[in-house]
């Protein structure tokens, strides 16, 4: 069964007829493939927080005007034809101008889950602007896997001029399996990182399965050299995945396989500082025609002008730095990265974190998200769009990604390290053509591309619906196991607020003024819990805070450490 990207309005009423213009315009526009299965009635109904007798509603509106056919025992599919093929609608952005296509992406509204957030990010109170240190920025590091940065004296600390330096001090089974199996709670048990999925949950029945029919059904010569973008099928598939799930503008001759979204930013950024020139052109010349032109002369000869968001986490910058980056730390509030700071920093790139960002939460605002595109179409730059924690939401809506607003101006990166697990190494990067095509060529250059088999598997499992499948099961779990932490803190910790937990594998914890956030992180950790402070992150000061990561924490025993760890402070 598919999983869908439907964005519902409640305030605005007629609920059933906004999931039938959703579904209809998906099926339209090609995001719903002809003979794809939707989920079932109730599953649907759940995942949106509605009730099933509105979808079901929808369903048979949609079977009548022929974009859907039901059978009993198939399911709801989409109708043979309805669909148009991928890649006939409008084109992308191809310079500056105004941007056409699909207008802002309506924000999520209230949400209603335990001490949530708003779904755009801290509430009002909680400032994210100079000041107080937080934002919205995707820390290179989310998607990157956040976490303990260097220690003092090699931790990369921004300056007063926002440009980001080193050498400053830093301020299993489908069946459940047994959480604490006789493991000790000591040494961060429950997650080494605030990002670490429960790998404890990965598919391998699922995984077993489809290597078996791909092993039974591969030819000799698939398992040759070949494209170092990416297996054919595995494109395509995914392709279709991100228009169906994420809105995504995407295509299989745009999308680059790469392993993990590590080394989709670091291709993508050597590609932009122009170390990959296009073939038969002197070796010095980048793309700077397609980024910005002669906007910023100086910037070629010293690799790229990226931005990052502000906080940030920290082990991604050596590799951005490493790929030819020079970073500029640019502010965010409670809607995300602030807009005029960043066309006030000329930088010709930035990257961020629209969907959740790392530490904060925040989800960039429909205002920032059409600000940000007309930047990027006005001045030639080019938005890295790392799509961090965009497959588990709990309280909001799914928020649709930058790139399908602006496709010719956003580089989509993502990866299945927290949907499945960050030992597969596997990601893709979605990208205007010029830059798919050096993002291809540097993999050929580099590494000749990912291995064969994995890539048919995962193709596999989107092909047969057992990727959508596993996805909703982790949601259900991750959902009760964030519920758990949550009301343990407000048991326990009262003083603790807490932001950012509508979607993600992390939630923000502010702490009250005067805390030591490593005395508070060091007895967190002691009692198994995966946190970070906040602190070395930040560029502008700010309350202290942690982030906590709830996806190992087992929902049985959340009360227990939070209660031991709320004891061990009061000593």
């Amino acid at each position: 069964m598919a999983d869908l990207h439907l964005s519902v309005d409640r305030a605005a009423g007629g609920i059933a007829g906004q999931i039938t213009r959703e579904l209809r315009e998906a099926v339209r526009q090609g995001r719903l493939a002809a003979g794809v299965r939707l989920p079932a009635s109730r599953e649907l109904a759940r995942d949106l927080g509605l009730s099933r007798g509105v979808v079901v509603e929808a369903y048979e509106q949609l079977v009548a005007e022929g974009f859907l056919v039901a059978k009993v025992g198939a399911g709801t599919r989409v109708a043979p034809a309805a669909s148009r093929a991928p890649g006939s609608g409008p084109g992308p952005v191809t310079g500056p101008g105004p941007v056409t296509g699909p207008g802002p992406v309506t924000g999520p509204g209230p949400v209603t889950g335990p001490r949530s957030d708003s779904g755009s990010g801290p509430a009002p109170g909680s400032s994210l602007g100079p000041g107080s240190g937080s934002g919205s920025g995707s820390g290179p590091g989310s998607g990157l896997g956040s976490g303990p940065g260097p220690g003092p004296g090699s931790a990369p600390v921004p300056g007063a001029d926002g440009v980001l330096r080193r050498g400053s001090p830093g301020a299993g089974a489908e069946r459940p399996v047994p959480a604490d199996a006789g493991t000790p709670v000591h040494e961060c048990d429950y997650g080494r990182r605030p990002t670490s999925p429960d790998l404890r949950t990965f598919p391998r029945e699922r995984w077993l399965a489809a290597t078996r029919r791909v092993l039974a059904s591969l030819p000799a010569g698939a398992l040759d050299y070949g494209d170092p973008g990416g297996v054919r099928e595995l494109r395509e598939e995914l392709a279709a995945y991100l228009r169906r799930v994420r809105g995504a503008d995407a295509t299989a001759d745009e999308l680059v396989i790469v392993g993990g979204v590590a080394q989709g930013l670091s291709l993508t950024v050597q590609v932009l500082a122009g170390r990959f020139p296009e073939p038969g052109e002197h070796p010095g010349r980048d793309l700077g025609w397609f980024t910005g032109r002669a906007a910023h002369p100086a910037d070629r000869e010293r690799g790229l002008r990226l931005a990052v968001e502000d906080p940030t986490g920290l082990r991604q910058l050596p590799l951005l730095r490493a790929a030819g980056a020079d970073l500029v730390a640019v502010p965010a509030d409670e809607e995300g990265i602030d807009v005029a700071a960043l066309a006030a920093a000329e930088v010709r790139a930035v990257l961020l974190t629209p969907a959740h960002h790392y530490p904060t939460g925040v989800v960039l605002s429909p205002r920032r998200r059409a600000e940000l595109t007309e930047w990027a179409a006005a001045t030639g730059a080019v938005v890295l769009e790392d799509d961090y924690d965009a497959e588990f939401r709990f309280d909001r809506d799914p928020v649709g990604c930058l790139q399908g607003l602006a496709p010719g101006r956003v580089v989509l990166a993502g990866s299945v390290s927290k949907s499945l697990a960050p030992g597969l190494r596997l990601g893709w990067v979605v990208a205007p053509p010029h830059i798919a095509g050096a993002v291809r060529r540097a993999r050929a250059e580099q590494d000749m591309g990912s291995p064969v088999l994995e890539q048919h598997v995962l193709a596999d499992l989107l092909r047969t619906g057992a990727y959508d499948r596993h996805l909703r099961r982790m949601r259900r779990e991750y959902r009760a196991r964030r519920d758990a932490l949550v009301r343990a803190l407000a048991e326990h910790l009262p003083e603790v607020a807490v932001w950012g937990v509508s979607a993600g594998l992390h939630l923000f914890a502010e702490l009250p003024g005067g805390w030591d956030e490593r005395a508070v992180a060091a007895a967190a950790r002691a009692r198994g819990l995966a946190v970070e402070p906040v602190a070395p992150m930040r560029h502008r000061p700010g309350p202290p805070a942690l982030v906590m990561g709830f996806a190992r924490l087992p929902a049985q025993r959340a009360g227990e450490i939070v209660a031991a760890v709320a004891g061990d402070l009061a000593r």
